[in-house]
């Protein structure tokens, strides 16, 4: 079995919703970088050891807030010694709007993931584009780079649309297969 890393920052816990159900259909180990914009050696070590890693953060002005800048930041210790050459890498990321410049964020994250020489997984879900689709259908907001989530800004994380949630697990899901697949 592959072992797969989620690495997350939530700073209002929306997105920390949003990785648990990356982290469900993953079966992968969840890492939280803390309101410093650090995580443990310990927590670098998982991802050092990992097949496969998941980056997860908000959307805030039209990118990644400066926590998880500061872990990608430190993650150039990494990069020289080319220690995450060839991991299978994905994204995810949420915002209170629809599309609040979300493509933005995955386009960082994906950079961050090519930088390091990995393989980027793309979500593979066809949009809900329909008439009838409603919240509850999976990639409503019509993403194919990572999981894009909206989540109401007056509301808890129990308000992230059901489809969201489930377009999160479904991605855990693949990167889950495709990353076993490679690696074997």
């Amino acid at each position: 079995m592959s072992k797969i890393a989620v690495i997350v920052f939530s700073g209002y816990e929306h997105t920390q919703r949003v990785a648990e159900s990356v982290v469900e259909g993953a079966g992968a180990t969840l890492i939280r970088i803390d309101p410093q914009g650090e995580i443990s050696e310990a927590e670098w070590q998982v991802l050092n050891d990992s097949d496969a890693i998941i980056f997860g953060t908000p959307t805030y002005m039209g990118g990644p807030p400066w926590q998880f800048k500061k872990f990608a930041d430190a993650s150039s210790k990494v990069w020289f010694s080319r220690g995450w050459q060839d991991k299978v890498f994905g994204g995810f990321t949420n915002s209170a709007s629809l599309n609040g410049d979300k493509q933005m964020t995955l386009n960082y994250l994906q950079t961050l993931a090519m930088q390091h020489g990995g393989l980027w997984v793309s979500l593979g879900l066809a949009p809900a584009t329909t008439l009838a689709a409603t919240r509850n259908d999976v990639n409503h907001l019509g993403g194919s780079a990572g999981v894009l989530v909206q989540s109401p800004s007056d509301a808890g994380a129990e308000a992230i649309p059901a489809g969201d949630l489930e377009t999160a697990r479904l991605y855990g899901e693949r990167v889950a297969h495709i990353t076993q697949r490679l690696v074997g």
